[in-house]
């Protein structure tokens, strides 16, 4: 690029900014039927804003959100098994290796963590990482929808809402559990209920980490000098930050201790060997006291 297209981007984009700065403060406060109190509550609970859906009323938008993303999901799937797999080939194309680097880093990940028993680990936390991923991703399209008073709603992230996130907890929890049960019976059972707190822990800390990020955007958007642009670098980074952190996160936990229950127990010595050991201590001694 030369020097005098820089010099004109440089003026276009101070231009751009001045104009945005000047339609902050001219554009003035909007008007908002919420208190930001009231906004904080409908954005965790969602107990005010509803959406009626195949005839069921007051149905939590979270719901609709989450069979639309699984899906996404199903349909992507099946459209890469169909008209893609068949087509690989040797020498991966652009597709292929992106897929493929996907798949690896998760299987990857399953097998550090879990040596012993790792093959549905793998596709577990494959997928629960892929919905939390493009499940909070969602959350950018920006889709409407009518609620029950009338009033236009955005659908939220699936896992924004705290039922979602305790599904998805406690089903890596049934997850490692059955690690521990396949491996080592009633003892992987015990190994697994130790860690009770673990599907609480888990749940939480995903639905806190994403949904702060809504909470962040609500306080942008209802603030009056920020409401113009800026919820839209703040959105995108977030929610970008949140897809990534929490899905690696998740699948790190439930891989380690995944692996943790599912390790075989050393074991025991068998008891003859036992009595061959004492019967010939016992012959030593009865030698030394002779001698």
């Amino acid at each position: 690029m030369s020097k005098k297209r820089k010099c004109i981007s440089a003026v276009v984009f101070g231009v751009i900014i001045v104009l945005l700065l000047i339609g902050i403060f001219a554009i003035g406060a909007e008007q908002r039927a919420e208190t930001i109190r009231e906004t904080m509550k409908d954005a965790v609970l969602h107990e005010s804003v509803k959406i009626s859906f195949l005839g069921i009323k007051d149905v939590n938008p979270a719901v609709i959100s989450a069979y639309v993303v699984t899906g996404i999901i199903f349909v992507f799937a099946l459209i890469v098994r169909i008209f893609f797999i068949p087509k690989f080939k040797i020498i991966p194309g652009k597709f292929q290796m992106l897929l493929e680097e996907a798949v690896g880093m998760f299987d990857g990940l399953a097998k550090g963590n879990s040596p012993h028993r790792n093959s549905f680990l793998g596709a577990y936390i494959f997928t629960a990482g892929g919905y939390i991923f493009i499940g909070t991703l969602f959350e950018l399209l920006g889709v409407q929808a009518i609620s029950v008073s009338g009033h236009p709603v955005s659908l939220p992230a699936p896992l924004a809402d705290i039922n979602g996130a305790i599904s998805l907890g406690v089903l890596s929890y049934t997850v490692i559990l059955s690690g521990g049960i396949v491996s080592n019976g009633i003892k992987g059972v015990f190994m697994t209920l130790k860690d009770f707190s673990l599907p609480i822990s888990m749940s939480f800390r995903l639905f806190g980490a994403l949904l702060s990020g809504a909470l962040v955007t609500e306080l942008v958007y209802y603030s009056t000098a920020l409401s113009f642009v800026l919820p839209v670098f703040v959105a995108v980074l977030f929610t970008l930050l949140h897809a990534l952190i929490q899905a690696y996160v998740l699948t790190m936990l439930t891989s380690i201790f995944y692996g943790e229950v599912s390790e075989k127990s050393p074991p025991k010595p068998p008891k003859e060997k036992k009595k061959k050991d004492r019967q010939t201590k016992t012959n030593d001694r009865t030698f030394e006291v002779v001698a």
